[in-house]
């Protein structure tokens, strides 16, 4: 697998409290937008982001965001 499955055309937005999360970069998980552990053996590793805060955040859907984890519109182009 060299490119990501598209887990769906949207982000994830959910509220997040402080705390690591690994953002799932294959688009395997069961679990989106977060990794399961699906990208074994694969060329993929999640990605992992730190909160400071409690927010809103739009995690990327498509696997295809130039934002990394965090969703940039890129759905749209696919």
């Amino acid at each position: 697998m060299s490119k990501p499955k598209i887990a769906q055309k949207a982000p994830f937005v959910m509220e997040v409290t402080p705390g690591k999360y690994a953002w799932c970069s294959c688009g395997e998980s069961n679990s989106q937008p977060y990794c399961d552990g699906s990208h074994k053996g694969s060329a993929f590793t999640p990605k992992i982001e730190e909160m400071t805060e409690t927010k809103t955040v739009a995690w990327c859907g498509c696997k295809h965001s130039e934002n990394g984890s965090f969703c940039d519109g890129s759905h749209a182009k696919l």
